[in-house]
């Protein structure tokens, strides 16, 4: 009798908790819109509970042992990312960044998130398979309205990364002015140096040395990123100190390291000397040289470097022949490894600020002193979270660009993808997966003016 009274009690216990389960873990309603369900389901997965900056802490954070590991988890969550400013556009009808939509995709695909020892507690966070497919629904729908993806073919339309386009709307005269500003050393303080120096075109973009070199044999601080596709960037440098192409180029010819001058009215004045330079240029400018209209010039050009058709566009726009098997499997691993959460959009990156060092200390594995460029993004705003934390580079023409990182510190390419993974995934990868990577990344290799990017230096 008593056994079979434990068995009905036990009965009552599970049928109870089904019961509470399933009134707590309830769809958003149907008489919400898309982007009301949307909020509700990022509200009741817990993602807000853990991925900003100040959450409120639950009672068991006081809990000797388990608050110690709750509140650590929650330390960890936001330095990973911060899902404030996604919800917050979701709730105001603001523009979704391609990040954010790839990497809520893809923990939900994975449903690594909420983690299990959220949900336990947590009961109504677990996302159920009505929940993932409302969560993917979305993600697809708006990619598609806001992201549209007219060159790829129907089947990887709502890929987190994008072909890129053969050009983008410029105005020729401002770009012919551009490249010869590009091109010109007068920018330089002893005429000696150019943004070409740096970034020359029959060279990828980059100079391909750890650090590049200015006016006086000096030399800066960070690697030199390709100014091929630097259109897409959401914004420039290394710490994204310049919102936009013009702002980036405001900056070496007034950098003590770089090109040295004191001041662009001084470069005003070198250009000015040149009569027909000064006449084409106000033909394009009419109120004349000044830093605005320059750095302009320079944008405009810098707007036309784009290398579309490489073999992994062709592949994207329905050519299923473009790249091999090989390459397939490492774009596949690639996606897998979560690479695709970061590097997205058409110049695979360039999209957002992210922690060096997420899974492992990058820096002090790397045994050499930190340098004031090591901060990254905290250079700018002071905050303890972004120290360390860097605008993404755009994996476009990689396989041109070495070496790697802001440092400069990985030769190849297999170093540097071995690297991401152990620091950024805590996964140590196999031969043949680098290899296989490796081979994927060999694909984005684009064309400029309508043949293959080469880099002369790799000859």
């Amino acid at each position: 009798m008593k056994k079979k009274y434990l068995i009905f009690a036990g009965l009552i216990i599970v049928v109870g908790c089904a019961v509470v389960y399933r009134m707590m873990n309830r769809p958003p309603s149907a008489a919400l819109s898309p982007d009301e369900q949307m909020y509700q389901l990022l509200a009741d997965a817990g993602c807000m509970a853990c991925h900003v900056e100040n959450p409120p802490l639950p009672f068991y954070a006081d809990f000797p042992v388990a608050g110690k590991l709750v509140k650590e988890d929650m330390r960890k969550a936001y330095r990973a990312y911060d899902i404030a400013p996604m919800a917050e556009a979701v709730k105001n009808g603001t523009l979704v960044g391609q990040v954010d939509l790839a990497k809520v995709e893809k923990v939900i695909q994975d449903g690594t998130m909420p983690m299990a020892k959220y949900y336990l507690v947590h009961w109504g966070a677990a996302v159920s398979e009505t929940e993932k497919a409302m969560f993917l629904d979305w993600i697809a729908a708006y990619r598609k309205a806001h992201y549209p993806n007219p060159l790829a073919a129907a089947d990887f339309a709502n890929e987190p990364v994008r072909p890129v386009a053969d050009s983008v709307p410029v105005d020729m005269r401002k770009v012919i002015l551009g490249e010869l500003l590009f091109h010109d050393t007068r920018l330089s303080a002893d005429n000696t140096v150019s943004c070409a120096t740096c970034h020359a075109l029959n060279t990828a973009g980059v100079d391909n040395k750890q650090y590049s070199e200015g006016i006086d044999g000096q030399f800066g601080g960070v690697n030199a990123p390709t100014v091929f596709n630097a259109h897409y960037n959401f914004v420039q440098f290394w710490d994204g100190r310049a919102k936009t192409l013009a702002d980036q180029a405001a900056g070496p010819p007034l950098n003590p390291v770089e090109m040295g001058h004191k001041s662009f009215d001084d470069i005003c004045a070198r250009l000015a000397e040149d009569k027909d330079f000064v006449k084409a240029f106000t033909a394009v400018y009419p109120d004349g040289l000044s830093q605005a209209n320059i750095t302009d010039a320079i944008q405009e050009f810098e707007r036309t470097l784009l290398t579309p058709n490489s073999r992994f566009d062709k592949y994207l726009k329905g050519d299923k022949a473009a790249i091999s098997a090989e390459e397939i499997a490492g774009y596949e691993l690639f996606k897998k490894y979560s690479c695709a959460t970061c590097h997205v959009g058409e110049n695979l990156g360039g999209q957002s600020y992210e922690l060096m060092g997420l899974q492992a200390d990058y820096f002090a594995d790397r045994n050499a002193e930190l340098t004031v460029e090591d901060n990254g993004r905290n250079k700018e705003t002071g905050l303890e979270r972004d120290v360390h934390r860097f605008k993404v580079p755009g994996l476009r023409n990689v396989a041109l660009t070495a070496p790697y990182f802001h440092d400069g510190t990985m030769a190849t390419l297999e170093d540097a993808v071995r690297a991401m993974a152990k620091y950024e995934k805590g996964v140590t990868l196999s031969e043949e997966e680098t290899a296989k990577i490796v081979a994927f990344l060999q694909t984005l290799t684009g064309e400029f003016k309508g043949q293959m990017l080469e880099n002369d230096n790799m000859k």
